[in-house]
């Protein structure tokens, strides 16, 4: 089994895909109107549009809905990669830290209210 991609369901699929164009410097592939992927070599973000799970009902995932996850990118320089976004972020949950583990990382919110971390690993 591969892991293939974490899928964001959101109300607005432009808006949420220019943001992560933004922060990920990278395009979005967008087969359909719904859908945007963002490709790494280590892993794939999709967003999709409320319509590609409403066939689910009222099982299906609710946009702006999330408590649980955060989406980490790891870059070779955090506060660089933060001041390059700084005036686009609306909501900053943490300012450029060193963790207690040695990570570097910032945190903030994109438009649906996801929680995104930009992190480095210490050197050595």
């Amino acid at each position: 089994m591969d892991f293939a991609s974490i899928r964001i369901i959101t109300d607005d699929v432009d808006r949420l895909a220019a943001f992560y164009e933004r922060v990920t410097g990278v395009t979005a592939v967008r087969p359909a109107p719904v859908f945007a992927e963002f490709r790494t070599a280590t892993g794939v973000l999709a967003i999709g549009s409320t319509a590609t799970v409403a066939m689910l009902g009222d099982a299906a995932p609710r946009p702006g809905q999330n408590n649980s996850v955060i989406i980490e990118f790891l870059v070779s320089d955090v506060d660089a990669e933060f001041a390059r976004l700084r005036s686009s972020l609306d909501d900053v949950v943490l300012e450029p830290s060193t963790m207690p583990w040695g990570n570097r990382s910032a945190l903030f919110r994109d438009p649906d209210g996801n929680v995104v971390n930009l992190f480095s690993r210490p050197a050595g």
